[in-house]
């Protein structure tokens, strides 16, 4: 038997460390590898984190509310055969994430800087928008995670009043538990001279006040940015969805027994909008200060709509490299996840392009707002019946259609109206020329 340690994992590009939200496990339970063992919140998504080993879990070494730095680590384990980090050495961060670790014996200033450098790598060619919260970091003895200083912004706290709240964590660390506490308390007192936040009441008792959730103003603060940042340009294009409409009809009993897999309209427009891509890769872009960096890898987001309202974007990775039948299991399993609270911070990382199917709403058409830093977003209309001019060798002729509308938002600092047109207008090229005797591949 050896007792080694489990590490907290990589969250995804970006995340450096994470608050401890609780433990799934206690001390004495038999675990399996890839058991959940607890669960986090980082400053994109809350997830569940797996067991490095299967064996007994004999020590938590952190607490509910400790933000603890990717690569540190977080709880003992004892196995039959030694097959990890030995609980006798300290394990060691990743390189790029050991700064974290070492806040505590570094100069705050050098951290500051770094973490300033790792934000303009983030929006390079503009200098990072520093608020209160934030310059904290460089002018105070203090660290706070990214999660911290996300819930800060939020509430509109500022450096001061940051500095004032008394932290619970590991060296009187200010953890989420602590600023939400704070948050709470905040709303409860009469407000004082010069803070304002939203109170918890209405003054003539006729309208109901709702706080917005963390999710909800993350949701708000980046599509302000996007707005601020990208001059938002749509077009519009109606597309003649019968023969697609007629072959998924026809279909679909068949994709589910063979498959076990319900095929639904997304992975079918998911792959017309990848096959236009191939067409006009200066639409899979993004902007660096004057520079345009044109992406190898076709990543597509697809808005789900969460049960409290919320939206959330996860990403297939790589979606030119998927047939249909894996473009379906993709969208089926992120979409299950989605709202199940069960995504990763690898999942909603590096989207190239983000598609929205407001159809599912009985939406027409709509001007979704971009996804920093991509360039583009589409969004398809409900698929509803209308009357159509249909041309033939004999004439033209009226009958019933499947149509619907697709809407193009890009940005028009990098995406001229001639570009973000045809791509549109291919995007429906290839939903009208759907082979009505394809075979399910």
């Amino acid at each position: 038997m050896a007792l080694v340690d489990m590490v907290m994992p990589t969250m995804g590009e970006s995340i450096v460390e994470c608050t401890v939200i609780s433990w799934l496990k206690q001390p004495g339970d038999r675990i399996e590898a890839d058991d959940s063992i607890l669960e986090v919140a980082t400053d994109k998504v809350d997830t569940e984190v797996p067991s490095s080993h299967s064996g007994i879990l004999k020590e938590i070494l952190v607490n509910d509310g400790d933000v603890v730095a990717i690569g540190s680590p977080v709880a003992r384990i004892e196995v039959e055969h030694e097959a990890g980090v030995p609980a006798s050495q300290p394990s060691s961060s990743p390189s790029d994430t050991s700064f974290v670790g070492e806040t505590e014996e570094q100069d705050v200033a050098s951290v500051a800087a770094k973490l300033e450098a790792d934000i303009s790598k983030l929006s390079p060619g503009n200098p990072p928008i520093r608020t209160d919260a934030e310059t904290t970091i460089a002018e105070t003895n203090r660290f706070y995670s990214p999660l911290v200083v996300s819930i800060a912004k939020a509430e509109g706290i500022s450096q001061a009043e940051l500095a004032s709240i008394r932290g619970t964590g590991a060296e009187n660390r200010l953890t989420k538990n602590d600023i939400l506490a704070y948050v709470e308390k905040r709303k409860a007192e009469p407000v004082s001279p010069g803070v304002s936040f939203p109170k918890a009441a209405s003054v003539t008792g006729q309208d109901d006040i709702i706080q917005m959730d963390r999710m909800r103003k993350i949701i708000a603060e980046r599509m302000v940015e996007s707005k601020r940042i990208a001059p938002h340009v749509s077009s519009f294009v109606e597309t003649d969805m019968t023969v697609l409409v007629q072959w998924r009809e026809r279909i679909k009993k068949t994709f589910l027994q063979q498959y076990g897999e319900n095929i639904t309209f997304t992975p079918l427009l998911i792959e017309a909008v990848v096959k236009a891509i191939r067409d006009f890769p200066l639409i899979n872009i993004s902007v660096n200060g004057d520079k345009i960096i044109v992406k190898k890898a076709i990543n597509i987001g697809m808005a789900v709509a969460l049960p409290s309202g919320n939206l959330i974007v996860p990403v297939i990775h790589n979606a030119d490299q998927y047939n249909l039948v894996g473009l379906t299991r993709k969208v089926n399993d992120l979409s299950r996840r989605a709202r199940e609270n069960k995504l990763t911070a690898d999942d909603l990382a590096n989207g190239t392009y983000t598609v929205s199917n407001i159809g599912t709403f009985g939406n027409v058409m709509g001007t979704p707002i971009i996804v920093q830093p991509q360039v583009a977003i589409m969004a398809f209309g409900t698929i509803a019946k209308k009357p159509a001019v249909i041309e033939t060798p004999q004439g033209d002729l009226i009958g019933v259609r499947q149509k619907m509308f697709i809407s193009h938002s890009y940005d028009h600092r990098v995406v001229d109206g001639s570009l973000g047109g045809q791509f549109v207008k291919r995007v429906s090229d290839y939903l009208e020329g759907f082979d009505s005797e394809r075979k399910i591949v």
